[in-house]
This record gives structure tokens, C-alpha cells and sequence, in this order.
């Protein structure tokens, strides 16, 4: 029974009045961003919103990341596209199936700790690229079904609700939190367009969201081995995508919340959800920052926030359809814009030129290529690839040797800094081996040999005082360098020569 309390947070202290109305006003955020979503895959609106109720119902209940919501999202629509248009639909089902048992793997394996890998520049660039692409997006509500941009009336009056409602949750909380200030905007803004008959464009107008309970549905593809060929490429970079942008999204909860979430907990939870989505007529997804935030800045901190969220989604969806579609698009899309301007890192501009010019070229980079490219996960890689090269270039410049003469004349050569494959050949460059006598020492009580590559140069150094007819002494070694060499006798030859006065290593 502990266990089971434990595993829902039943312990947690909920402020329900908060919860539910977070809950709601996410709800309603939800059904643009899902259909929109689904419509970039070159799906039905309904496979976006199915995807949404699943994705936030069992993560909700579930997740590592209570408050935090997911959903359907633009990341997994773009990796789908081009199979839903080769393959069809039922590909797409099994391609998110499968993805979700990669990402349950990944969580029961404890991989999620990886995201630890990821630099302060890389999120930096990650949220501001976030924050711009969630901006850019909304611009489509200024345009007409023909894609051109609205002139005249219709467009100063979907202009005018949307400061309203940004207006409304900017100022809101200096005056009351009572109820959540977006959902008072969106409550405001549809009330005006209705008693005052305002023309401008709602929910309706971007497609019908009239539907059942999701339907139960294996997909319907050959099981063999040539099905498997086609979905585990999608399937692979579906989870990977998802895992990246929820993990990363928790983090900034964590952050924003001052508490700490589980991430091998939320990857199990997001595949468990993508495995329920794949065979409830769904897309697939995963976590959104946007509505996370929307929900946080709502004062929501528990799960049932989330659970509202998507139950009160299926609601909408199987009886509130003709209601929610006279919701007007502009006081979505002044939300979202309040989302997008809470979610930009402005910080990072305080720090821009205290940072190392390698952290400010990252987070460059991981913005533009979020901006450009639309790829949240491809951004994230390389700028934890960039931080990497530039992490490893600079310690490669580390490494130092002190070189003295004994009472013995004994020469020593103290090492400084790390040894790995990136400061090999500046380490051999350190060494004299044909003007030094015959005994050398070598200590590395503060340096440390990290890879294979170290092992080889240390190799190679004793290799060739042995032919120049010298003894070499390694004092110093750490207990795991001494574990590496050890390991690497059965690949290489390691020179390890007899330590006297240290007993570091035995002959």
C-alpha cells in the first residue's frame, strides 16, 4: 500500500480549485496545437487530439514530472510526415508503438540521467529556439484560409483580442490569482465575440473536433520482418526525439518549480504512453512546454492538473465540440504568445558577455537550428557535440609537465592535467628520451590516464626509453588508471615498470 501511495503522490498537499481550472485552461490550449500537429503529419485532426487525451492522461498519472503535460507535438509530426505519406496511417500507428517500447527500455535501462550531459548553453539555446518557434507559429491566426495575411478589419479585430487577451494575462495576477488569469483572458475574449458578434476566426474554422472515445485498433501492417525495416528508423528517432524534449522540458519544470523530477520515471511513462497512443488511434507525442508552462504559471504543482487536462480534452471532444469551436483563435493565440515570452531565456542576454565564447557559439547554434529547422532533438545533439569538442579541445591544451633533476640526478617529469586521446601528442612532446639519463620518473599524482589512447602514449613513452636502453618509473597512478592498464594488457603491450618507493605497480 506505501508503495502504491508513493507511486501516485497521493502525499502531496493539491490546492484542487487551482488544479482544475489549470487543468481546464490547458485543455483548451491543447486543441489548436494537436490539430495543428496532426495537420503537419498529413493526418486527421481527430489523430492529433487522441494522441493528446492518451499522451496527458497516462503520463499525468504516471510521469516523473507531476504538473508537467503532454501531448501531440510539432517534434514527432515532422519525423512522421514522410512515412505517413509512403506508407499511411497504420505505419504511423506501429512506428509510435514501437517508439514507445524503445523509450519504456530506455527508462527500466536508467538511461535518463544522460540529460545530465546536456550544458546550461545548450538549454539556453534549446528554450530561446523553443520560445521563437512557439512565437512564429501563432502568426498563422493573421492569415486567411488562402495563406495570405488578413488586412483591414478582420485583421485589427483579431489584433485587438489578442493585446486583450495578452493584456489581461500580464496584468491578472497583481490583482487576483483567484482563477487563473489565461483562462479569464480566453472566458473575456469569448464572451466579447459573442454578445458583440465579433467576425474573426475560432477553433472551427481550422477543422471539426467532433469525435468519439478513442477506438481500440491494432494496426493493420504485415508482421514481418520488411514492416520492421520501414517503422524502426521513424521508430528510433520518435523516441529519441520524445525522450530529448521531455526530459529536457522536466528540467525546466524542476527549475521553475524548485523540486526535482524522475527521469528514468518519465521515460518509462512517456513510452507507456506512446504504446497507449499507437493502439488508441493516435500520433504520438510527448512532452510540451508550452502547455507545461501555461499550467505551472497557473500555480498547478500536482498531477491532477494533468489529468483534467486530457480528461476534460476527450470531453470537449466527444460533447463539447460545438461549443469549444466558437472559441475565438485569437485568444489562443494571445496565450501562446504570453508562453512564448515567458518561455525565452532573457537571462541569457544578462550573461552574454560574461560567457566563454564557446558557450555563446552553442547556444547560437542550438537556436538557430531549433528556428530553422524545426528539429528540437537535432539541435540538442549538436550542441551537446559542440560543448564536447570545445570540452575536450580545451583540456587537450591542459596538460603540463614540470621537469627537474633530483640529488640523484635522477630526471623527473610531474604531469598536470588530464590524459586522454585529445592530449596524447602534446604529452609525447614533453619528453627528451634521448638527452635524458638513465633513470626517469614519471608521476601523475595530478594528472589522470582516462582512455585507451593514454594507455597507448604510455606505451609508446616506455617503449622508447627501454630501446634507448633507460628505466622508467609511473608513480603516482590513481586506483581506476591502474584498473585501465591493467584491462589493457589483453589488447596492447603495457610498459609498467617496478616503483621502489611508491609500490604503485609490481613488475
Amino acid at each position: 500500500m506505501q508503495k502504491l501511495i508513493h507511486l501516485f503522490d497521493f502525499k502531496q498537499k493539491v490546492d484542487y480549485k487551482t488544479e482544475v481550472l489549470s487543468g481546464l485552461t490547458v485543455a483548451l490550449a491543447l486543441i489548436p496545437e494537436a490539430v495543428a500537429f496532426a495537420f503537419i503529419a498529413g493526418l486527421s485532426p481527430l489523430t492529433g487530439l487522441y494522441a493528446a487525451f492518451v499522451m496527458g492522461f497516462v503520463t499525468s498519472i504516471f510521469g516523473g514530472r507531476p504538473g508537467m503535460i503532454s501531448g501531440a507535438t510539432g517534434a514527432v509530426a515532422i519525423v512522421i510526415v514522410a512515412l505517413a505519406k509512403t506508407e499511411g496511417i497504420e505505419y504511423i500507428f506501429a512506428t509510435v508503438i514501437l517508439a514507445g517500447i524503445i523509450q519504456m527500455a530506455a527508462g527500466f535501462l536508467k538511461l535518463g540521467k544522460l540529460i545530465r550531459l546536456v550544458p546550461q548553453s545548450v538549454i539556453y539555446g534549446f528554450v530561446n529556439g523553443l520560445a521563437i518557434v512557439i512565437f512564429m507559429s501563432q502568426l498563422v491566426s493573421f492569415k486567411d484560409v488562402s495563406g495570405y495575411w488578413l488586412t483591414g478589419i478582420p485583421l485589427y479585430s483579431i489584433l485587438g483580442l489578442v493585446i486583450l487577451t495578452m493584456l489581461i494575462i500580464w496584468q491578472m495576477p497583481k490583482y487576483t490569482k483567484v482563477i487563473p488569469a489565461s483562462l479569464t483572458a480566453i472566458l473575456v475574449v469569448f464572451a466579447l465575440v459573442f454578445f458583440f458578434n465579433i467576425n474573426t476566426k475560432t477553433v472551427g474554422d481550422l477543422a471539426s473536433i467532433k469525435g468519439g472515445f478513442p477506438p481500440f485498433h491494432i494496426p493493420q501492417i504485415p508482421f514481418n520482418l520488411e514492416s520492421l525495416k520501414i517503422i524502426f528508423p521513424y521508430a528510433a528517432i520518435v523516441a529519441g526525439v520524445g525522450l530529448i524534449e521531455s526530459l529536457l522540458t522536466l528540467n525546466i519544470v524542476d527549475e521553475l518549480t524548485e523540486s526535482t523530477g524522475n527521469s528514468n520515471r518519465e521515460a518509462v511513462a512517456q513510452g507507456a504512453a506512446n504504446i497507449f497512443s499507437g493502439f488508441f488511434s493516435g500520433m504520438g507525442g510527448c512532452a510540451m512546454i508550452g502547455q507545461s508552462l501555461i499550467n505551472i504559471s497557473n500555480g498547478a504543482r500536482a498531477r491532477l492538473s494533468g489529468i483534467v487536462a486530457s480528461v476534460m480534452l476527450l470531453v470537449f471532444i466527444m460533447f463539447g465540440s460545438s461549443l469549444i469551436e466558437k472559441v475565438p483563435v485569437a485568444a489562443l493565440t494571445g496565450l501562446m504568445i504570453m508562453v512564448a515570452i515567458g518561455t525565452f531565456e532573457w537571462a541569457s542576454f544578462k550573461v552574454f558577455t560574461k560567457m566563454p565564447k564557446s558557450d555563446i557559439f552553442v547556444m547560437i547554434v542550438v537556436t538557430l537550428v531549433t528556428v530553422f529547422l524545426h528539429n528540437l532533438a537535432l539541435a540538442v545533439i549538436i550542441g551537446v557535440i559542440i560543448s564536447a569538442l570545445v570540452f575536450a579541445w580545451d583540456n587537450a591544451k591542459r596538460i603540463r609537465a614540470r621537469k627537474y633533476f633530483d640529488e640523484n640526478g635522477v630526471k623527473h617529469y610531474d604531469i598536470y592535467g588530464p590524459l586522454f586521446f585529445g592530449s596524447t601528442q602534446a604529452f609525447s612532446e614533453k619528453f627528451d628520451v634521448q638527452n635524458d639519463p638513465q633513470d626517469v620518473v614519471i608521476d601523475f599524482q595530478e594528472s589522470r590516464v582516462a582512455d585507451m589512447s593514454a594507455i597507448e602514449a604510455l606505451n609508446k613513452i616506455t617503449e622508447r626509453y627501454k630501446k634507448a636502453g633507460k628505466t622508467v618509473h609511473l608513480k603516482h597512478l590513481s586506483r581506476d588508471c591502474r584498473d585501465l592498464l591493467q584491462n589493457a594488457e589483453a589488447l596492447i603491450e603495457v610498459n609498467i615498470l617496478e616503483d621502489p618507493s611508491y609500490k604503485v605497480m609490481s613488475k
